[in-house]
């Protein structure tokens, strides 16, 4: 039993790495571009700049949070 829970978790986990590759690889082809989303907060000052992705990471949270849920409903 413990190898085949093993096994699953090694499968998702894969399946995640792929997912998370792939955005790596086209997200500069997606229309909208993650970390750049409307809403992030970015202030540009004389000696410098601050940036917090606000929107960004409520959307990365809120697909997190989903993806839990369905894995945890199994």
């Amino acid at each position: 039993m413990v190898k085949e829970e093993l096994g699953r978790t090694l499968v998702v986990l894969g399946v995640v790495l792929i997912a998370a590759g792939l955005l790596f690889l086209f997200g500069d082809r997606l229309p909208m571009k993650l970390g750049r989303l409307p809403g992030d907060i970015v202030w540009k000052g004389e000696r410098g700049s601050f940036y917090f992705p606000i929107t960004t990471c409520l959307l990365v949270s809120a697909v997190v949070s989903l993806v839990l849920w369905v894995l945890s409903r199994r």
